[in-house]
């Protein structure tokens, strides 16, 4: 069971990485714990919250595609966007490579279409967000969808699996490290694969598997930042402009109490809010979505809090999960939604409050109160956003707008790697994708895999 290369993850960073690799003969082996993204299929996703069927691995964020298939289908064509990469490897060679990506996704299905904000609307809205502090940064942006997404990628399977062996539903124990060189992997029934070349590309479920490795084989680490925020949901009117004239929209904040910066992420309009099952930590998140061909009235996306973490603190993972536990804990299992008037008023929300707001739900949630949850100090954050925000989005700091929580992002280790993603003090291992914290998105993890492979390759 020798290969030239071991590939851990089958998300975007995995599966490309596999092409380039396979693409110049080398005899490949990729692990995934998750499942083939045919069969991937959750009642959650299709509005059956109660119908969660526990699997193994989640199917909303594990398997073939990784989460990134479940969420959107959403190709961010522009640097700035979803991720560290450029820093490795310089703005020029980020955007030849997510331009490759593109024409991958393209050549495999993806729809042909391509948002790219210009024009006096666009000037307009940049010009209003600078006058309340907000940044906004336009992109090329390619919707897939989250229906579609899967005929995409399940094309990339059936164009890799005659190419390299694909080990599905198999769970990755340990990386192998012999005389200072990864040499293979071992699953957890103990059967062991070896390699010239190892590259590790979990994802963001398998952000904390990865930190296990990180601490064993005590990898040096760059930085310790954590997303934590909430998913907001509003009526498409209160973001029809920004959807028409950008799509998705980046605004980043500084917030005047306590300059956290603040961000919105994953921008889903007449999308839906579900929720996402972590098996490793026993916990329920919540993120949103929007397919092809089913709508909803609603517009939802991500207000996220950023903190760098410094010693003698290491455990951000830690952190976050123990915050989502709180509203789990509060929700009886699930996720807690609350509407921001209740919010300023300081009161929980009621089902009968919801129910005779403007804003039909969409997401799995049971109301609550999020105060009771989330820190004072990220509540201020996320209030002050929302408010700033009106001036782009008229209404979504009005009452009614509903607030779910929590949001969290499990890549809270960015780790020390050379420009090629090359590991310094072990040979032969190279990481990337989300759950390293080199991306934060689909076409960067993916172009991720692409310096991978092409390192392997020594090109």
């Amino acid at each position: 069971m020798n290969y030239d290369a071991i590939i851990v993850g089958a998300g975007p960073a995995g599966i490309f990485a596999a092409l380039e690799l396979t693409g110049a003969g080398k005899k490949v082996l990729i692990v995934d714990k998750g499942q083939l993204i045919r069969e991937r299929i959750c009642p959650i996703m299709a509005g059956k919250a109660d119908q969660c069927v526990n699997c193994p691995s989640c199917a909303v964020v594990s398997g073939w595609g990784g989460a990134g298939s479940a969420s959107d289908g959403k190709l961010t064509i522009t640097t700035g966007y979803g991720g560290n990469l450029e820093e490795y490897i310089g703005t020029a060679e980020l955007e030849r490579l997510m331009k490759a990506v593109d024409d991958r996704f393209v050549a495999d299905g993806a729809d042909p279409h391509l948002y790219e904000p210009s024009g006096q609307n666009v000037h307009d809205t940049i010009r209003r967000a600078a006058a309340k502090g907000i940044k906004v940064l336009p992109a090329r942006i390619r919707h897939i969808g989250t229906d579609a997404s899967r005929e995409v990628l399940d094309a990339m399977y059936r164009s890799l699996r005659d190419k390299c062996d694909i080990l599905m539903n198999t769970f990755v124990q340990d990386i192998l490290v012999e005389n200072g060189a990864a040499v293979g992997v071992v699953t957890s029934d103990g059967t062991e694969y070896r390699a010239a070349d190892v590259i590790a590309a979990p994802g963001r479920d398998g952000a904390s598997w990865l930190e296990g490795i990180v601490r064993r084989l005590k990898l040096p680490i760059a930085s310790m930042p954590v997303d934590i925020g909430v998913r907001v949901e509003v009526p498409d009117s209160a973001c029809e402009e920004l959807t028409r004239d950008f799509y998705e929209v980046k605004c980043l904040y500084n917030t005047p109490t306590f300059d956290d910066r603040v961000r919105t992420f994953c921008m889903n309009p007449s999308g839906f809010v579900v929720s996402e099952f972590n098996r490793t930590h026993g916990l329920v998140t919540v993120n949103g979505h929007s397919l092809k061909n089913t709508k909803s009235h609603n517009t939802n996306f991500a207000v996220l809090v950023t903190k760098n973490f410094t010693r003698p603190f290491t455990d951000p993972i830690g952190y976050a999960t123990h915050i989502a536990r709180l509203a789990n804990m509060l929700a009886g299992g699930g996720l807690l939604v609350q509407r921001l008037g209740d919010l300023r008023d300081g009161r929980r929300s009621t089902p009968d409050r919801i129910a005779r707001g403007m804003i039909e739900q969409t997401g799995p949630a049971v109301p609550g109160d999020l105060s009771l949850v989330l820190p004072h100090r990220h509540m201020t954050d996320i209030v002050e956003f929302l408010d700033a925000l009106n001036a782009i989005m008229p209404g979504v700091n009005q009452n009614d707008t509903l607030l779910y929580g929590v949001e969290i992002k499990l890549y809270s280790l960015r780790l020390e790697l050379r420009n090629n993603l090359a590991v310094p003090n072990v040979k032969h291992l190279y990481m990337a994708g989300d759950g390293a914290g080199v991306s934060r998105g689909i076409i960067q993890a993916a172009a991720s895999g692409l310096v991978a492979g092409r390192a392997v390759l020594g090109a």
